[in-house]
């Protein structure tokens, strides 16, 4: 384990237990021992891996347990995802659809798993048994019972592997994506935004469906949505799920109203909520709510999560000295001391009293008032600075593939929704990072870079979300380096991860290393399901290369979902963003023009703003050659008159009238 790079797993090296790595190692032990496998998955910012750590893998006596009966592997989900899929869906099962980390699953010498849960505490309580006990009766299960122990195993593998039911055979189409909305909008906080009862999540997926969707309701549905949105919006970034101090988006709140949060703040919320935040903004949301909460997260990644090897880091953790939330929060007498007379003030517009609302008469700060941002700034700043000299949360500093790709994206929407190239300069950077440090000379994509490597054989989410983002910098003009690169990814998901005979798509590519089951793609929730994504970015590509494999592959995998869109729609909302780019058709407008004239510029900042933002944009100078990914039939009689750059809208068949006046750029409108 001390060999190790991930962060998680070099955190419990020095545990009494006799921790192995997954991998063959462990497995063979096993097999030579007849012993079972003891599972314990999780990642360094886990606040309850943490007490399970302190409370059980650190104690003598529960290791030795360990140690006799098991053979004992740490896995980290956020570098292994595809094995914590398969006993996270084992474990669901087995405990009427719950689950969670720290996972840990019970599993035949050849990872077949028989028994599973998440936390055990080390003393019965609550009706939950203590890991010690969980343990002797596993121990003896395996020892006296091997057949009902064999049977079990085999039976849930069995229940992983079950053949996705067909749909009715109709096309997937709007109305399932209007089904989709409209469920979720029934489960709308009308009073704190979001939506259902704490604990509360952000859930960038199902805002972005929300997002894709509003313009195809009727009026007071779309309108209902619109409020609901910007509602949301605001309660995130004003209340507690917002660090108020740093910038940043927590995990999530406990809480029906944004107070509390857990602590810890990961990458991809990072990233997916800067694309929420830029779509309502580009939309014409209200400035003063959205602007402010882009800018300090971007300060925030540049300042706290950007390498100097290049990239973003992981997360960062919600304990800080073995603490939850000890590093953010606060108490009058320690504001006082640092603001003196403007102490009163500061506590009253961020909820700071003596009760606290946190533990111990602590408080995380909250923005009750909603003054303008700019109050209240120098204050901010002077915590942040005493803040910066507490014990610190521990920091993941490993970059991983799939959320690098989510930030990058995020990243250009922020940059083209405010108007600063200089965010877009970072989201270039960052992408030809994983381009130049996590493709292999052989173009094979690593999940991973830590200590100066990369790592693990990238899954489906990581190709999906480089897809993705490299569309996004190659229509924010950022190079064609990019839109090469988008075909290689699609290429990836293509050859190694896209199932012919079934029409779906598999997270483990078909080289991968051998499982006691091949996972499919993994499910929306706080980050998009990889398949979903992936047909997102496919669909983008396809309709810019007009590549007819790539369509088709499209089609079949949304068609193999059929049923479960059918069923329950809301399940799959990145899926559903697919459907409706697919229906609404996507729009390419193309710009001809000397790249440094100010026209050609101003055409092409005028597309991008008023397109949406999964439509392309193709910036060329006369006489300039088809970029290899952009379709013949865009191009196609394309050329300017000379010295007067041009532009064009076209979807489908049609195109616009071409022009040089950037206030005539718009969306065609629909046909009857």
């Amino acid at each position: 384990m001390a060999s190790e790079s991930s962060a998680y797993l070099l955190q419990h090296s020095q545990n009494p237990v006799d921790w192995y790595a997954w991998g063959p190692e462990a497995l063979d032990r096993a097999r030579e021992l007849d012993r079972p496998l003891l599972i314990s998955i999780g990642y360094s910012a886990c606040h309850w891996c943490h007490v399970m750590e302190r409370e059980s893998f650190e104690n003598e006596a529960t290791a030795a347990l360990m140690n006799k009966h098991f053979i004992c592997i740490k896995v980290d989900r956020e570098e292994r995802p595809d094995v914590d899929q398969i006993y996270m869906d084992a474990v669901v099962r087995l405990n009427q659809g719950r689950g969670g980390w720290p996972l840990t699953a019970f599993c035949l010498p050849d990872g077949s798993p028989f028994f599973g849960g998440t936390y055990y505490p080390d003393e019965p309580r609550h009706g939950m048994p203590s890991f010690g006990q969980v343990l002797e009766a596993l121990a003896d299960a395996y020892a006296n019972r091997r057949n009902e122990v064999d049977e079990a195993g085999q039976r849930i593998v069995g229940s992983l592997s079950v053949e996705v039911e067909p749909g009715s055979g109709a096309e997937v189409g709007i109305h399932a994506a209007l089904q989709a909305s409209r469920i979720l909008m029934q489960n709308a906080d009308t009073e704190h935004g979001g939506f259902g009862p704490g604990p509360k999540f952000p859930t960038p997926t199902n805002l972005e469906l929300l997002l894709a969707t509003v313009d195809l309701l009727p009026p007071d549905e779309a309108r209902a949505v619109a409020v609901q949105l910007a509602h949301t919006a605001r309660q995130m970034a004003r209340r507690g799920l917002y660090d108020h101090l740093a910038g940043g988006f927590h995990r999530y709140c406990v809480d029906d109203d944004w107070t509390i949060p857990h602590f810890e703040k990961m990458l991809y919320d990072q990233g997916l909520l800067l694309r929420v935040y830029a779509e309502l903004l580009r939309r014409g949301g209200e400035a003063g709510e959205l602007a402010w909460p882009m800018r300090e997260t971007v300060d925030y990644l540049r300042r706290e999560m950007t390498s100097p090897e290049g990239g973003f880091y992981a997360s960062q953790d919600a304990d800080a000295d073995g603490v939850e939330g000890a590093f953010h929060v606060w108490t009058p007498k320690q504001i006082g001391s640092l603001l003196g007379d403007r102490a009163p003030a500061f506590c009253s517009a961020y909820g700071v009293d003596e009760r606290g609302n946190f533990e111990d008469g602590t408080t995380h700060l909250i923005d009750s008032l909603g003054a303008p941002r700019e109050q209240f700034a120098e204050e901010r700043a002077e915590l942040r600075t005493v803040r910066e000299q507490r014990i610190a949360p521990a920091l993941d500093r490993k970059r991983v593939a799939a959320w690098n790709g989510y930030t990058v994206s995020g990243l250009v929407r922020a940059a083209e929704s405010l108007g600063d190239p200089s965010i877009l300069s970072d989201a270039t950077s960052a992408m030809d990072f994983v381009l130049d440090e996590m493709v292999d000379q052989s173009g094979r994509l690593h999940r991973v870079f830590n200590q100066g490597r990369a790592s693990v054989p990238a899954f489906l989410d990581d190709h999906a979300a480089q897809l993705d983002a490299c569309l996004d910098l190659y229509r924010a003009g950022a190079g064609e380096r990019f839109l090469t690169a988008s075909l290689h990814f699609a290429q990836e998901i293509g050859d190694r991860f896209f199932d012919e005979a079934r029409g779906e798509l598999f997270f483990t590519p078909s080289d991968g290393e051998p499982l006691v089951h091949r996972p499919g793609s993994d499910h929306d929730g706080a980050t998009p399901a990889a398949a979903g994504l992936a047909v997102v970015g496919l669909t983008r590509l396809a309709h810019l290369s007009q590549l007819a494999p790539i369509e088709a592959q499209v089609q079949r995998i949304i068609q193999s979902q059929a049923a479960v869109l059918e069923r329950s729609p809301h399940a799959l909302p990145t899926l559903l963003r697919a459907v409706v780019l697919r229906a609404r058709g996507l729009s390419v407008a193309v710009i001809r023009g000397a790249l440094e004239d100010s026209r050609t510029l101003a055409l092409a900042a005028r597309a991008r703003r008023v397109l949406l933002p999964d439509d392309a944009v193709v910036v060329l100078a006369p006489g300039a050659p088809r970029p290899v990914g952009v379709g013949a039939d865009w191009l196609r009689d394309r050329e300017p008159e000379p010295g007067q750059p041009t532009a064009w809208v076209c979807q489908g068949t049609r195109c616009s009238l071409p022009t040089g006046d950037p206030d005539a750029i718009g969306p065609l409108a629909p046909l009857p």
